[in-house]
């Protein structure tokens, strides 16, 4: 079976599912490879040496509109001779909407990588033409089928996964300096709650220090709320390859979240011994984290609540190398690529043996986008409005 991943090579999570998916799915005669369209002129990320021998990109700025690139995107694929394409739903609103109208042999797979009401609504547009949905977090799978009407039969629960190659064993010996906290992903406050950083820092103890890895648009607010220190690093964003390491040298993963789907960031940490102190997202970080266990939670934006999780780590170095030998073990029996790509597996050969009837593909001369993968009341929010209902939300 040969599928198209629909995704641009890039520095974050769901280009890092796709290659250990990619690597997971090979033993299975499953290949994997990645299709993306290009918007704008910028390269594949010099660090991703070898993205372009897994997949192509199409360069959707040089066509006129939506519809011719709908056009070209649907004759790569039948040119390729893909048997079916997995779509990132959200990721590009051209490829969520193609499902509506490949030919009727091309399966087609959506994966649901985040609990927002935006990306419900684009699930639901394009599902009557779907076979199979995958959601990453138990939270996800059941707001579709319980609240969403999505056949349970054909939506399942498949986390994301590390190799745990990758993550070889660290001697975590116990050091008497200060903590050494990380965060690592994007910098955007309305999903990872980054604005809250400072505070819970501020709070910490006066020995630890904080390393900010990664990029985003609110980069120059959370470094003016940060004054450059000997205790602040900011990294920018680095390869894929420099992740493992970075864990490594860290205790504590700092994920102020206010929603996720399920992110590789508290995987990875977890697989390099590096203890998540987290929001608590139900049916999303609680599903990896067992809290006392294998790392710590706190209700979204309670950055006191984080602070005191810090100071008590910071007191009791046996309980933070029992937290973190127990979160190297919850991934290497939960979070394991074997164990995702066998999942994948079982769930893309069971589909293509007894495929589901769907909706009639349209023409493509017919193309337009579906109120679910149009913006929504909610974009014209203001952002603060909006941050206090996803708080809200998830207190409740």
């Amino acid at each position: 079976m040969k599928l198209a991943y629909f995704v641009l090579p890039h520095l974050g999570g769901t280009y890092t599912v796709f290659t250990q998916l990619r690597r997971g799915l090979a033993p299975y005669d499953i290949e994997l490879r990645w299709l993306g369209l290009r918007h704008g002129t910028g390269g594949v990320d010099p660090t991703l040496s070898d993205a372009a021998a897994l997949g192509a990109g199409i360069d959707a700025a040089a066509l006129p509109d939506d519809r011719e690139t709908a056009r070209r995107l649907a004759d790569a694929i039948v040119a390729e001779g893909f048997d079916g394409v997995v779509v990132n739903v959200l990721s590009d609103r051209v490829q969520t909407n193609i499902v509506r109208y490949l030919p009727p042999e091309i399966l087609r797979f959506m994966v649901v990588h985040n609990i927002t009401p935006g990306t419900y609504a684009a699930a639901c547009a394009i599902a009557p033409h779907v076979h199979a949905t995958i959601c990453v977090c138990r939270r996800a799978r059941d707001d579709l089928v319980d609240r969403h009407g999505f056949p349970a039969g054909r939506t399942h629960v498949i986390p994301n996964a590390v190799s745990l190659k990758d993550f070889p064993l660290q001697d975590r010996t116990l050091r008497f300096e200060g903590l050494r906290l990380l965060f690592l992903g994007r910098i955007e406050d309305a999903s990872k709650g980054v604005l809250w950083l400072p505070e819970i820092f501020a709070r910490s103890p006066g020995t630890a220090r904080l390393t900010i890895v990664g990029d985003g648009p609110d980069l120059p607010r959370l470094r003016a709320a940060l004054p450059a220190s000997a205790r602040v690093d900011f990294l920018g964003a680095v390869g894929i390859q420099a992740v493992p390491a970075l864990m490594a040298r860290h205790d504590v993963l700092l994920m102020p979240s206010r929603y996720e789907g399920l992110p590789m960031a508290l995987v990875e940490a977890m697989a390099a011994g590096c203890v998540p102190i987290a929001s608590a997202l139900r049916g999303v970080t609680d599903m990896v984290v067992d809290d006392g266990h294998d790392g710590l939670l706190f209700p979204v934006g309670d950055r006191r609540k984080a602070a005191d999780l810090v100071h008590a780590l910071d007191g009791d170095r046996p309980r933070l190398a029992h937290l973190s030998a127990g979160a190297r073990r919850k991934v290497a029996r939960n979070f394991t690529v074997e164990r995702m790509a066998m999942r994948y597996a079982e769930a893309l050969r069971k589909t293509a043996l007894n495929p589901p009837p769907i909706a009639p593909s349209l023409p493509i001369e017919n193309w337009s986008l579906p109120s679910g993968l149009r913006p929504g009341l909610r974009t014209y929010l203001p952002g603060p409005v909006k941050n206090w209902l996803r708080l809200v939300r998830e207190r409740l």
